[in-house]
């Protein structure tokens, strides 16, 4: 997992030789069996190589450079462990790798900076979201987007059974929830010896709480994604009484996790939260076709680079898969367009997304129908003023 300081510390990283490769992966099946990933790999590195060459490095520094791309090609273990994307950044001072449940197109990117444009959906309103499931003997975590899920491993502090919190000695006819009742979700209520008595109630707090605080060693970052809940309906008022992230989601995914495969999981949960991102997008849509013209929204590339600079961009659009390209003189603040990368000039678009980043603005990575002006689609801006 990826947190929202790591990638500002990897925005803030300029040296002559920043190298950022983004490859989809496969969680399962015959792509990861026949290694078309670990392929995909080899083939960006193969590119970076050929980039690193041209800046007039010999082949032993290039090849003493990249050994850190050239061990994961070699770790089998690692491939078989994916999301749906992986993202790799190098440079002399850094080496990070992130497997992510996003799905990248196949692309490298050389300069004095990190390429980070792809990350952005992870942070700014389009869609990720944390799930937990909770039963009685396992615990599971997972991390999606409106389009992709993937469970991560918890760390140790996270205990898989509530016999590792409460002792093996408790009586677990007392823990059976009544079956039929999982719909109702008014019906907390034990059956065995002593129904419905505290004890049993404080024994799921304390599993409870113990879950709470593990989660929390793994979200100590300022991001805030909502975390939905999947679990019976009994148990979700309790789980909220003791968790401490402040933006558990109001709603849970009703039943038992063990009765759901993970794309009924995913399904479940989109359904709850489509609404929650929508409304930010809308709003930000809407604002911008009242402002457009009035000096607070703009398409504008030049426009656009000063505002975000400056700080002023609330919101930013940005086409899928679009790129403009060219070199930007800060001292005018005017950017010269160019069809193609080179080894003399940049992302203008990762520039922008970069600077918008570090500003806490909005970030929605976009179709090109959906973008708000249909004349200037690559890129449109919400001004703060």
């Amino acid at each position: 997992m990826i947190t929202k300081n790591e990638l500002l510390k990897l925005a803030e990283e300029h040296s002559p030789f920043c190298v950022s490769i983004f490859i989809p992966t496969h969680q399962a099946g015959k792509e990861t069996l026949q290694g078309q990933d670990k392929s995909r790999l080899k083939t960006q590195l193969k590119k970076v190589k050929v980039k690193l060459e041209a800046q007039e490095l010999k082949d032993k520094e290039i090849d003493e450079f990249v050994q850190p791309i050239q061990d994961i090609i070699d770790n089998s273990d690692f491939w078989r462990h994916q999301s749906d994307g992986l993202a790799i950044f190098l440079s002399k001072n850094q080496f990070k790798k992130y497997t992510v449940p996003v799905h990248f197109e196949e692309f490298n990117y050389v300069s004095d900076g990190f390429y980070l444009k792809p990350m952005m959906p992870l942070f700014n309103g389009d869609g990720l979201f944390y799930l937990l499931t909770l039963k009685n003997d396992e615990v599971k975590f997972y991390e999606g987007t409106r389009y992709t899920i993937t469970e991560v491993v918890t760390p140790e502090e996270v205990p898989s059974r509530l016999e590792d919190v409460v002792g093996y000695d408790f009586e677990q006819k007392n823990l059976q929830f009544r079956s039929g009742q999982q719909g109702d979700s008014n019906s907390g209520m034990y059956h065995g010896a002593g129904e419905g008595k505290a004890e049993e109630l404080n024994e799921m707090k304390r599993y409870f709480r113990a879950v709470n605080d593990g989660i929390m060693t793994m979200l100590h970052d300022d991001q805030k994604p909502p975390l939905v809940v999947c679990c019976q309906d009994f148990q979700f008022p309790v789980y909220k009484e003791v968790s401490t992230y402040q933006n558990l989601y109001k709603e849970h995914v009703s039943g038992n996790p063990e009765d759901k495969n993970i794309n009924q999981l995913h399904e479940e949960t989109w359904s709850l939260l489509q609404a929650y991102f929508s409304k930010s997008r809308e709003e930000k849509l809407n604002l911008y076709a009242e402002h457009i013209g009035t000096g607070k929204a703009s398409a504008d590339i030049n426009m656009i680079i000063k505002a975000a600079i400056e700080g002023r961009i609330d919101s930013l659009f940005v086409q899928n898969g679009a790129e403009i390209f060219g070199e930007y003189d800060s001292k005018s603040q005017e950017a010269n367009i160019q069809s193609e990368l080179t080894n003399d000039n940049i992302s203008l678009l990762n520039l922008i997304a970069l600077k918008v980043f570090k500003k806490g603005g909005n970030i929605f990575i976009m179709e090109k129908e959906d973008m708000p002006d249909k004349n200037h689609k690559k890129v449109n801006a919400l001004y703060r003023y």
